[in-house]
């Protein structure tokens, strides 16, 4: 389907919950009241929404959090996306921490690829960022994932300099992508320290050597990808900020709570929640979801406005919303 603007709509990041076992300071407080599981989405309401989008178009899931591995029996959600006719593709992001335990069930499930969250491969930095010394966690999980033939992406957040060049270290041998991305403004994030990629993209340059483009396909998400000379995988740089691009958006998002959201910078979307508990028959259901999905793509905004703080409207923490 596309929107107003042209754009096609074929790509859907599906939260499944709230809460983490991890406390990063720009994504979620330390003291967070969770939603009661009441107030999530079944595993059974999340495909039906996802079978009545992909019949407008949708035929690739991302699976995001809060931290999805937290929630029992993601595995099974994964192969109940998987055996919706039309949908191509199921992956998830995680921060790692439990990848390491669930990795075996997630492949047998059919999962296509795994985002892995993490922002530096310094112990101390890790403990001051996400509260806990559980980085070795992650770095088994990321070891253990490589052995599996299926796309593995590291997602950093630009924070400090410092970091780069380690988390850069982990494609030199490795086929593994790894993804720099803008600090956006939402919840805890405003006003959180990173590094601008128009400043960050040089810097790698000068201590790199000039960046290759590669226009390979990586994903469904909006990076650029670039080769360093003598490295086995990719860099990608997500530059929501100083490089909209909002022109070639394909996604929208359901939240853990049932809220379709067409854009992360503001709090308009359809909750679905109340046509999936409305107690109607489940052709009726099914006919009513496909028009909540129809009115969220309409009203997807040509862009987001994150430069301009007073027209951000929404002000939940990226854990509630599913980033």
């Amino acid at each position: 389907m596309q929107d107003r603007y042209k754009r096609k709509i074929d790509y859907m990041r599906v939260s499944v919950t709230d809460r983490c076992n991890l406390r990063c300071r720009y994504c979620m407080p330390e003291r967070i009241e969770s939603v009661e599981m009441k107030e999530l989405l079944t595993y059974e309401e999340i495909t039906n929404v996802v079978r009545a989008a992909q019949k407008l178009g949708i035929s690739r899931i991302k699976i995001t959090g809060g931290e999805p591995l937290v929630r029992r029996g993601i595995d099974t959600l994964v192969n109940m996306l998987k055996c919706i006719p039309g949908i191509e593709e199921v992956t998830i992001t995680t921060n790692g921490v439990l990848l390491y335990d669930q990795l075996d069930d997630l492949v047998r499930s059919g999962i296509d690829g795994i985002n892995i969250s993490l922002d530096t491969l310094d112990p101390d930095r890790y403990r001051q960022i996400t509260g806990f010394d559980k980085l070795e966690d992650v770095r088994s999980g990321i070891e253990a994932a490589l052995k599996y033939d299926i796309p593995i992406k590291i997602n950093a957040v630009s924070l400090k300099s410092d970091d780069v060049d380690d988390l850069i270290g982990l494609t030199k041998d490795r086929d593994i992508d790894v993804r720099f991305i803008e600090m956006m403004p939402i919840g805890m994030g405003k006003g959180f320290p990173g590094i601008p990629h128009d400043e960050l993209i040089p810097m790698i340059s000068d201590r790199y050597g000039q960046l290759q483009p590669d226009s390979a396909r990586h994903g469904n998400g909006p990076a650029e990808y670039y080769r360093i000379s003598g490295f086995r995988g990719c860099i990608g740089f997500i530059s929501a900020i100083h490089k909209k691009f909002c022109d070639s958006c394909n996604r929208i998002r359901l939240t853990s709570q049932g809220f379709l959201k067409s854009c992360l910078c503001y709090d308009t979307g359809v909750d679905v929640k109340e046509t999936l508990r409305s107690g109607k028959p489940e052709q009726e259901i099914f006919s009513r979801l496909g028009s909540d999905i129809e009115q969220c793509i309409f009203l997807k905004p040509d862009s987001h406005s994150f430069l301009q703080g007073e027209k951000i409207s929404e002000k939940h923490a990226m854990s509630s919303i599913g980033g």
